[in-house]
């Protein structure tokens, strides 16, 4: 069974998609290591490490996810886990901003996949199918 790392990054201590994530991940066949909100780069790192995890999916919904990623797949790298599949969405840039500018910073930043604010969690069920080659 494959292991994914789900959390809140940042200040951000926005719990409930959180646990619809956790919850729709696990009915899939998932094991969902919640590290709950609040989280660093390092608290997400730490126990993709600790879990041989194959995935971090990165929450935010307070607005400075962009702020509060950067460096993570560098983090990743220097910690031995360069290649794990990074995903991030939410409300992760301040204000109304182009969503293609967004993705384009998040994807030079590392990440696998970027999901804009309101994209259904089936969305990246899809993906992580695809990117774990189930």
């Amino acid at each position: 069974m494959k292991s994914i790392i789900i959390g809140v990054i940042g200040a951000d201590v926005h719990a409930v998609g959180n646990k619809i994530i956790e919850y729709t991940l696990e009915n899939k066949g998932y094991d969902v290591i919640n590290i709950g909100v609040l989280s660093s780069q390092e608290d997400f790192i730490n126990a993709a490490i600790e879990t041989d995890a194959s995935l971090i999916m990165v929450s935010s919904l307070y607005g400075h996810g962009e702020l509060d990623c950067r460096g993570m797949r560098e983090k990743c790298i220097e910690s031995g886990i360069g290649d794990i599949l990074l995903y991030v969405g939410g409300n992760i840039v301040v204000g109304k901003q182009d969503f293609s500018e967004v993705k384009n910073r998040f994807d030079h930043m590392g990440f696998d996949r970027v999901y804009a604010p309101g994209t259904p969690i089936e969305k990246a069920l899809e993906d992580i199918k695809e990117d774990l080659g189930e």
